[in-house]
């Protein structure tokens, strides 16, 4: 029976290789959002040869006939007029490969697939200062630091790292600090002399699962700025639901994430600009987040 839905059944695409699955979806993403692709595109972003490419396209037409059809006159395949999307896309990937390519490996410098201006990185970690940081997040190990604080200056530390975070402005590493014996962000351009710190034992009051900024989950619920004259529109920008955008963060996230947004939290919604499209509907949300300082307008209860 012809699959109505553009799906093929799952044992199909079980059969085939983690490899071939990757240049399928290629196919299918470049269909969807481009709408043509020819053997020349798939054999350069692959390095394949023209007779695999040539196999991928016609395994691509077995699993979705509806999807593709060949264009004699460009000597490429387009866009079926029943196209469904074969393979599950995310939208940041999309967009990502739209805007920067697909570089990787040999190739880093990727050609975007669609002309698009995106706003200049304003800080670029050091990647031999990133990747020790890395290592140690991937490795559980401690890592040795030199590390300049606006408090402190330049001192050394040691750090035990578990994830990175990207705050909208900056990327960050967040750790457990043995210096002051809390969990911090540290940022990585201000980081110098990373280094792994063998056979160090990591107790368990330094590790992730102690971290309770990080693992409190906190719910906020978005609204139109009441000084904003489009409510309609605003909530159509960021998909809301009966006027909400109901959110959860990370409280170790929160204020930054706030910040980046530019959402209005004061008490009163106080905040003026065309910049401050959102407000929170509850100030109260942000109670015991430490960072919730760093969010536009915020007022301690206390």
């Amino acid at each position: 029976m012809e699959n109505s839905t553009n799906e093929p059944q799952s044992d199909a695409l079980s059969e085939l290789t983690q490899k071939q699955l990757e240049r399928l979806s290629y196919i299918d993403l470049r269909l969807y959002f481009l709408g043509d692709i020819g053997r020349q595109d798939l054999m350069k972003r692959f390095g394949i040869a023209p007779a695999m490419a040539t196999r991928d396209f016609g395994l691509y037409r077995d699993l979705f006939p509806k999807n593709i059809s060949f264009d004699g006159r460009e000597k490429s395949y387009v866009t079926g007029p029943l196209f469904k999307p074969g393979f599950p896309h995310i939208p940041e990937r999309v967009l990502t490969a739209l805007s920067q390519g697909f570089g990787d490996g040999a190739n880093p410098a990727g050609e975007a697939l669609i002309r698009c201006e995106l706003p200049t990185a304003l800080n670029k970690p050091d990647l031999d200062v990133l990747a020790p940081v890395t290592r140690g997040m991937h490795r559980r190990q401690v890592i040795s630091l030199r590390y300049h604080s606006h408090t402190s200056g330049l001192s050394q530390r040691e750090i035990v790292p578990f994830a990175m975070v990207n705050d909208g402005l900056r990327w960050h590493a967040r750790a457990f600090d043995r210096k002051s014996g809390e969990f911090r962000d540290f940022v990585f351009t201000r980081m110098e002399g990373t280094k792994v710190v063998e056979n160090s034992k990591i107790e368990r009051h330094e590790t992730m699962p102690a971290d309770d900024q990080w693992n409190r989950i906190v719910d906020i619920d978005l609204i139109p700025h009441p000084a904003q004259k489009s409510p309609d529109i605003i909530e159509r920008d960021f998909g809301m639901t009966n006027g909400v955008k109901h959110v959860r963060v990370r409280a170790a996230n929160a204020g930054y994430i706030l910040r980046h947004w530019q959402v209005d939290c004061s008490p009163d919604r106080s905040l003026t600009g065309p910049e401050y499209m959102l407000c929170l509907k509850d100030p109260l949300a942000l109670y015991g987040v430490k960072n919730a300082f760093l969010a536009p307008g915020y007022q301690s209860p206390n």
